[in-house]
């Protein structure tokens, strides 16, 4: 079995150690895997090069797209999880792109890592697979919200968003650029009765200077909904890069 991979340079797999940046385990050491390809576009992502290739039409803010050959990467199972073992952080956190488009393959992939913490990034539209869910201790569930430019009915899908509510392995992360944001989070919150302290607000950005700026009065509305914030560490530490 094989998996789609992003990559930090052509023919150079997204597979790389850090520090966790964002929700429930900011500040952990980790070994990152980010996988190509997704169900939504949102006009704001960081990574559209793990779905922006030429000819998609999709909206981004940046209107630019990527060469499929120099930003996708095929590699069997077991050759990503020697890179993985390769890695010190025994906390392994597989991000996208959507990683649960491949979960059949993710699944033979943790599978071989029994020695290590698995976290998943979500947008929360797929399911996971059975087979998968019993090696995951984590989910970072990330609904996007209108700002997104992803139409509510593709992204906002009531029977997953009331799995996620159940969840206990969920964290919710709601990406912020303005107040009215957070009244669609809150909206969201209450619909599928999700637990506040399972629910992160992070502001929107990739510099440190917008990240502040917004963080000033999101702190205040976390406060004030009982939500929990969170920051993009990397952002700080790394800039807005590849493999960080």
């Amino acid at each position: 079995m094989k998996l789609v991979l992003a990559t930090q340079a052509p023919g150079e797999a997204e597979i790389f150690a850090s520090l966790q940046g964002e929700g429930q385990s900011m500040g952990q050491p980790s070994t990152f895997v980010r996988l190509s390809r997704c169900n939504l576009a949102c006009q704001w992502c960081d990574t559209a090069y793990t779905w922006r290739f030429a000819g998609d039409n999709r909206p981004h803010r940046d209107t630019v797209d990527f060469d499929r050959k120099a930003n996708q990467l095929t590699l069997e199972v077991a050759d990503v999880a020697e890179r993985i073992a390769a890695l010190a952080p025994r906390r392994l956190v597989i991000t996208g792109g959507e990683p649960l488009l491949q979960a059949s393959a993710l699944a033979e992939l943790v599978g071989l890592l029994p020695d290590h913490r698995v976290e998943i990034e979500t947008n929360g539209t797929v399911a996971p697979t059975a087979r998968l869910d019993i090696h995951v201790d984590q989910y970072n569930v990330s609904p996007k919200l209108a700002h997104s430019g992803n139409p509510a009915d593709l992204a906002l899908v009531p029977e997953r968003l009331h799995h996620w509510a159940g969840e206990p392995r969920a964290f919710f992360k709601f990406v912020i650029a303005t107040p009215h944001d957070v009244d669609e989070a809150v909206a969201l919150v209450r619909t599928y009765h999700i637990p506040p302290a399972r629910v992160f607000l992070m502001p929107e950005g990739i510099d440190s200077a917008t990240l502040r700026e917004r963080e000033r009065w999101l702190a205040a509305l976390c406060l004030q909904h009982g939500f929990r914030i969170s920051d993009r560490l990397h952002i700080h530490l790394y800039g807005d890069t590849r493999g960080t």
